[in-house]
Formats: structure tokens, sequence, C-alpha cells
């Protein structure tokens, strides 16, 4: 599993994020077959087949220390590419509640820079 640093160098992996993905749709389409309407913008999230997969972020707030994890899903599996701790000032807009959330706001806005995510 890669740390923040080494993932800031994996340019490549990075390209892959789908910054627009969340738990809750991941859930939807890969979990849920056929519960996503293919229009408009949704074709891109649409999953044709088991090995059409997703790469995005969550984060997790079941548990101090917070954790942001980047997942790869697909039909089959979900696993953790990356994982590093949740910085500070964002516990408590993030984490105020129990669960786990995708990345948006100041977070999500935070993690492009970061990133170099333009």
């Amino acid at each position: 599993m890669l740390t923040f640093d080494e993932l800031k160098k994996d340019r490549e992996l990075i390209n892959l994020i789908d910054w627009e993905m969340t738990p809750e749709l991941a859930v939807r389409m890969y979990l849920e077959w056929g519960n996503i309407w293919a229009r408009g913008e949704d074709r891109k999230h649409v999953v044709r087949s088991k090995s059409d997969y997703s790469i995005y972020f969550v984060v997790n707030c079941w548990a101090r220390p917070y954790y942001i994890y980047l997942i790869k899903r697909n039909s089959e599996d979900a696993t953790e590419l990356a994982k590093f701790e949740l910085p500070k000032r964002f516990e408590k807009p993030v984490c105020e509640l129990k669960g786990v959330y995708a990345l948006e706001g100041e977070l999500k806005e935070w993690m492009k820079e970061e990133l170099n995510v333009t």
C-alpha cells in the first residue's frame, strides 16, 4: 500500500483517479449492477464487464486516527492502493459523524492541489 508521498510520485495512478466517484456510487455501480441509469454524464459510470473498475478516495471516520484511502473497486473486489492520515484541520468538518465519506469541498481541493491535479 502506498503512502501519501509515494502516491504523489505516481503520476500514472493519479491520472486514473475518478474525482467524482463516491463510496455510495461505487456500491451502486459495482455491488448493485443495474441500479444506475446510462444517460448523459452517467454513461461514464456504467459497468459493462468485470474488467471495469474505478479508482477513488474515501475518508474513514470510524475511529481515530482517521484515514484517507485510495480504493480500486470492480464488481468482485475492493483493493486499498494507498492509506494516509486525514490532516487534523479536516477532522471536524469531515468526521463530525462516524462513517465513510467521499472527498468533498476544501478537502477535495486540497488533495487535488497536493497531487498537482488541475
